[in-house]
């Protein structure tokens, strides 16, 4: 069953609740389908199955917790604690994973956290890693509660709005679409019929001067 079925068959407070803990537990260092989750309640937020502002604000506090909570692990397992998980996750947590998300950390600080967000590979490790590399709690909460509330306010509602100009388009030109389609389709293969039988031309003349040809040769 596709994510977006399976949460419809589900009372609209519990979708807000699942989308806070998806997202809180992977923001731990889990690797987990949070964005999915998430993108799925903003289309189900579109067409009025639940109010995308609870969206939001689960979505947002689910990040922001998760990443906190995910900060003191990484602060009190360190190194070895990715270590771990690398023999555990390979995919998520291999030596080349963890490089690039410390490379980040080295170059943009705080930032990293922050951008983090909305990359997925930086997602996953940023709260954990951030503890790790010790870096400044403060530092921390603060591009963390800003990127959580960025990345899924910003996308719940860039979704909700796509979905509800989408479906109010559709409602609207559905049979102008249809027809427009169907148009495309008809020229489109009238088009391919033509150009085929002009190339074909050339060759049939092409065979028609070597069957002459030979008719002159044999006599």
């Amino acid at each position: 069953m596709h994510v977006e079925e399976w949460l419809q068959s589900i009372p609209p407070v519990w979708i807000c609740v699942i989308v806070g803990v998806v997202i809180g537990v992977e923001s731990l260092g889990i690797p987990l389908p949070g964005e999915v989750v998430l993108v799925s309640a903003a289309l189900l937020s579109a067409q009025h199955v639940v109010d995308p502002l609870w969206v939001g604000v689960c979505a947002s506090a689910g990040a922001i917790i998760g990443d906190s909570i995910g900060y003191l692990i990484g602060r009190k397992g360190g190194q070895p604690l990715f270590d771990r998980l690398g023999r555990r996750f390979p995919k998520h947590f291999g030596p080349g994973h963890i490089a690039k998300a410390k490379n980040a950390f080295d170059r943009w600080g705080m930032w990293a956290v922050f951008f983090g967000r909305f990359i997925a590979l930086l997602r996953i490790l940023a709260g954990p890693l951030a503890g790790a590399l010790h870096m400044p709690y403060w530092r921390f909460l603060i591009a963390n509660v800003l990127g959580g509330v960025a990345w899924a306010g910003g996308t719940t509602a860039v979704i909700y709005y796509l979905g509800v100009v989408a479906d109010r388009w559709l409602k609207g030109f559905s049979w102008v679409a249809l027809a427009a389609a169907v148009l495309f389709g008809i020229g489109t293969t009238l088009y391919i019929k033509h150009r085929a039988s002009r190339a074909s031309e050339p060759e049939e003349g092409a065979e028609a001067d070597q069957r002459s040809m030979s008719v002159t040769s044999s006599e």
